[in-house]
C-alpha cells in the first residue's frame, strides 16, 4: 500500500472516535486495476476531480492501494440478524472503510470499498468480488438515486485484474460507494452485546451527530434518536413499495441508521405485480417478500430500541415502555408517507378523502395483481388514462368490467396526470436488462451497462428509441432469481 502524491481530503473520524469498532487494515493488492465506470457527477459533488480519480493515484485510492494522507482504512465491526437468527460478529468481511469526505454541500460521506480482500471479519471467504455483482450494485443505487430514494451511491468499479472463484473463475473487482455513514443497527447490536454502556452511548452521540443533530437539543436525547431513525426508516420502506423494489435481505445488519438503502445483493424490482414477490434464492420462506417489508422494518427496529434501552432510562421497565411508546410511530409514519405517495401514483387531488385515496389504491392493486399487470408500466398507462386514453390500461387487464368501473370512479375525482408523470417511472433497471449487461460486462462489454445507466439517470421522462428498456421481460426470461453475494 502506498500513498497518494494527489490530494484527497480525507478524513478518519469513524476510526479514531470508535476504535473499538474499526480495525485497521489494508486492501489487497490489485495487480492490473482498470477502471470500468466512473460516476463523474458523485464524484464532483464530493469534491474529487473525476480526471484524477482515472488516474494511477485516483485507482489506487478506487481499490483502496493508495491511501490519502488524513485516510485510516479500516474493517468495521457488527453484528446482526440473519433470516432472524442473530450473529454475534458478523463486520467488514470483504469491505474497507477508507475514511470521510466532505462534500460541497458540507456534508460528511463515507468512501467505502466492497469486494477490497479478506479482513479479520471474512469467516472463511476470500473477501473479494466479481465484476458482475459489483456493477449490479452500481446500476440498481444509482437507479434508486435517480428515483429519489435514499441510497448509498456508487463511485465507481474497477476492475482488479485478479479472478474470483465462484461456481465458476470470473473476474474481480471493487466497488467504490459512498454513504452519509454505515453505521448499521447492526453496530449497535455489537455494542450492545459487549454490555459497555459508555461505548454504546459514544456510538448513539457519533450517530446524533452524524444523522440526527436535532436529537442533540431535545428533552431526552437518545429516546429522540431513536424516534429519528423510525421516521427515516418508515419513510425508507415505503418508498421502496411505491416504485415495486424488492431488497431481498433485510437483516439489520443491512438497516442503516441514516435511513439509505444498502447492500444490493439479492435484490430486484418488481414486474408483475404480487405482493409475495420474492426473488433471493436464499429466502425460502418468504420473509423479506415485497409485501413483507414494513412489517420486517419494524422488527428490525426493535431490535436497534433492544440496543438502546441502557440510555432511555435506568429502570427497565421504564425504558422498555419508552421504546414500545416510541416504536408505536412507525405505523403511523409509514401510513403517512405510503399514503402520501400512492395518492400522488394516483394523481388525487388533496381534497379527495384519505380513506377515498387507500380505498381506490386497494382496489387498483386486487384488479393489477388478478390481471398480472406489470407494477411499473400499469401506472404509467394509468397516466395515460387521465389524459383520457384507456386503451394502454385496458390493454393490460382480463377484466375489463372491474376495470371500467373503477377507472370511472377514478376520473371523476379529477386525477392529475402531469403529476403522475412526474411520480411514476417509465425505466427501471429491469430484472433481464440488468442481467443482459452483466453478462456482456463479466465477457468484457461495458456498452449495455453504460447505456442501461444512461436511461435509468432519467427515468420519468418517456424517449423515443428507448421502448426495450419499459418493456416486460420476455416470456423466455423466466422467474427471475437472484443470489446473496451478487
Amino acid at each position: 500500500m502506498t500513498t497518494t502524491s494527489v490530494t484527497f481530503p480525507f478524513s478518519n473520524r469513524f476510526a479514531t472516535e470508535l476504535p473499538e469498532l474499526a480495525v485497521a487494515w489494508q486492501s489487497e493488492d490489485a495487480p492490473d486495476p482498470r477502471v470500468l465506470m466512473l460516476n463523474d457527477q458523485l464524484a464532483t459533488e464530493l469534491g474529487l476531480d473525476p480526471d484524477a480519480l482515472r488516474a494511477p493515484d485516483g485507482v489506487g485510492l478506487l481499490t483502496g492501494n493508495a491511501v490519502p494522507p488524513g485516510a485510516t482504512p479500516v474493517a468495521q465491526a457488527y453484528a446482526g440478524h440473519q433470516f432472524g437468527g442473530y450473529a454475534p460478529r458478523l463486520g467488514d468481511g470483504r469491505a474497507l472503510l477508507i475514511g470521510e469526505l466532505t462534500d460541497r454541500d458540507g456534508r460528511l460521506r463515507d468512501l467505502h470499498l466492497k469486494g477490497a480482500g479478506r479482513t479479520p471479519f471474512s469467516r472463511g471467504g476470500d473477501g473479494r468480488a466479481a465484476v458482475g455483482p459489483m456493477l449490479r450494485e452500481y446500476v440498481v443505487s444509482e437507479a434508486m438515486h435517480a428515483l429519489g430514494v435514499p441510497t448509498t451511491r456508487a463511485l465507481g468499479v474497477v476492475a482488479t485484474g485478479r479472478d474470483v472463484r465462484r461456481e465458476t473463475i470470473l473476474p474481480g473487482a471493487v466497488l467504490a460507494r459512498v454513504a452519509s455513514s454505515h453505521l448499521r443497527v447492526g453496530t449497535f447490536q455489537y455494542v450492545a452485546s459487549t454490555g459497555d454502556v459508555e461505548l454504546l452511548r459514544r456510538l448513539a452521540d457519533h450517530a446524533i451527530e452524524r444523522h440526527h443533530p436535532a436529537a442533540a437539543t431535545a428533552e431526552h436525547p437518545y429516546r429522540a434518536l431513536f424516534e429519528a431513525v423510525v421516521a427515516a426508516q418508515a419513510d425508507l420502506v415505503a418508498r421502496w413499495m411505491l416504485v415495486g423494489f424488492v431488497h431481498g435481505v433485510m437483516n439489520t445488519d443491512n438497516m442503516t441508521i441514516s435511513g439509505e438503502t444498502i447492500d444490493y445483493g439479492p435484490c430486484a424490482f418488481m414486474e408483475a405485480f404480487d405482493p409475495q414477490a420474492v426473488y433471493s434464492s436464499i429466502d425460502v420462506g418468504g420473509r423479506y417478500a415485497y409485501d413483507n417489508q414494513p412489517v420486517i422494518a419494524e422488527w428490525n427496529l426493535a431490535r436497534f430500541a433492544e440496543t438502546l434501552l441502557p440510555l432511555l432510562a435506568d429502570e427497565q421497565d421504564t425504558a422498555v415502555a419508552l421504546a414500545v411508546e416510541s416504536l408505536g410511530l412507525f405505523r403511523e409514519r409509514y401510513s403517512t408517507t405510503y399514503g402520501a405517495g400512492l395518492r400522488s401514483k394516483l394523481g388525487l387531488p388533496a381534497t379527495v378523502e384519505d380513506t377515498v385515496a387507500a380505498g381506490l389504491g386497494a382496489e387498483l392493486f386486487d384488479l393489477l395483481r388478478g390481471s398480472h399487470v406489470d407494477w411499473t408500466n400499469g401506472f404509467r398507462a394509468l397516466g395515460t388514462a387521465a389524459r383520457g386514453d384507456y386503451e394502454p390500461i385496458r390493454g393490460l387487464s382480463v377484466d375489463l368490467v372491474a376495470l371500467d368501473e373503477w377507472l370511472a370512479r377514478w376520473q371523476a375525482l379529477g386525477p392529475d396526470p402531469a403529476l403522475m408523470d412526474r411520480t411514476n417511472p417509465v425505466y427501471i433497471p429491469r430484472n433481464h436488462l440488468v442481467e443482459e449487461a452483466l453478462d456482456a460486462a463479466t465477457a468484457g462489454d461495458l456498452d449495455a451497462v453504460q447505456r442501461l445507466v444512461d436511461v435509468i439517470e432519467q427515468p420519468f421522462e418517456e424517449r423515443p428509441g428507448l421502448e426495450r428498456y419499459a418493456a416486460p421481460a420476455p416470456q423466455d426470461f423466466g422467474r427471475y432469481t437472484t443470489y446473496c453475494g451478487t
